[in-house]
């Protein structure tokens, strides 16, 4: 005889239902509770502040949530130490000074950045240049009384030819050679930075050392950095004022402005961007040049030598080179605002 299905016990069947539903519902938690760790947002770490005269602002997203505001600090010190002028023990004050002292990495970075970026424009950028800076006002000295006879003197002390670095000495063809590397030192800080962040297993983050950036990764919700290029301004106190913004992902991005850094003098306004070959300040039409580029120190010595070159001069040199980009903000002969953006320079 073919056994019939068994019909169960209704009490006891009520009961199994009910452990399998209680062992189901703590199944689902126990895979909530997976899910939501695997997806909660890391710890966000915030770190602002003053340095190298202008400010800093460094983000970035930390599983242990670890403050990395002690090394920050020991970095910016570094530089200063080593590059900064208005320092009067760093190297570079030292070396300017034709007194002695070993150039540690950092100066040694700098000064082949600077050679190369002086090399790359033909001299329109130049580390030599800081007896015009001086000399117009733009350094630590208040400015002497610019003549034309005077520019002629200074521009004899401005060549980057003349200055090496050999057997762990900086060799200087005449004494009174002056160098400068403000034009790339905070760019140069923020690749530091992010180097140190990255050592530290720090893969999103964005560093702003007064404006240039430096940025890895992006959000943990997957979007990339949002930063605002400023409309330049009508007075160096005038109200921030965003142009445009960009999404930015492991790529170094740097403004260089004149709006905003000038001296005046016989009621004329003179911008701090100066031509090495003429000794005098630049006065094209161009006010702002924003340039993306692989790291900050390279964005910045770029943008510095667009701002000197101008549009017209700078434009063929950015579209020779590859993963730079650049935006520039100029005045039309009506004296309105207009912009121009290289092909892979994509604003929002």
């Amino acid at each position: 005889m073919k056994r019939g299905f068994e019909i169960p016990n209704p009490i006891s069947a009520g009961l199994q239902i009910r452990r399998n539903l209680r062992n189901i519902s703590w199944i689902w938690v126990g895979l909530l509770m997976v899910f939501c760790s695997c997806h909660q947002q890391p710890p966000k770490i915030v770190l602002q502040g003053l340095a190298q005269g202008s400010y800093y602002a460094i983000t970035y997203f930390d599983e242990e949530g670890r403050n990395f505001q002690h090394e920050i600090d020991s970095i910016f010190h570094a530089v200063d130490m080593s590059v900064n002028l208005w320092v009067d023990s760093s190297i570079i004050s030292k070396v300017n000074r034709n007194e002695e002292a070993a150039p540690d990495q950092i100066f040694i970075d700098n000064f082949n950045i600077a050679q190369e970026a002086a090399r790359l424009s033909n001299g329109y950028f130049d580390p030599t240049i800081s007896p015009l800076v001086a000399a117009w006002g733009f350094s630590y000295k208040t400015g002497d009384n610019i003549t034309p006879s005077l520019i002629d003197s200074l521009k004899q002390l401005v060549d980057y030819r003349k200055i090496r670095i050999e057997n762990g000495k900086v060799v200087k063809e005449n004494p009174t050679i002056q160098i400068d590397f403000n034009a790339i030192a905070q760019g140069y800080t923020s690749d530091l930075i992010a180097q140190f962040l990255e050592s530290r297993g720090i893969t999103n983050f964005l560093v702003d050392t007064g404006g240039e950036i430096m940025a890895r990764g992006g959000k943990p919700n997957g979007q990339p950095w949002i930063v605002g290029i400023e409309k330049p301004a009508e007075n160096w106190d005038s109200e921030q004022v965003v142009q445009t913004r960009v999404a930015l992902r492991d790529k170094g991005l740097v403004t260089s402005g004149s709006t905003r850094k000038y001296v005046e003098r016989d009621g004329k306004r003179y911008s701090h961007n100066l031509d090495p070959t003429t000794g005098y300040p630049v006065e094209h039409n161009v006010l702002s040049v924003t340039v993306l580029a692989e790291s900050s120190v390279w964005a910045d010595a770029i943008a510095s030598i667009c701002m000197v070159m101008g549009l017209e001069k700078s434009l063929p040199l950015i579209e020779s080179m590859d993963g730079v980009e650049a935006y520039y903000i100029f005045e039309n002969e009506k004296n309105e605002l207009e912009t121009f953006a290289t092909e892979g320079f994509v604003t929002l």
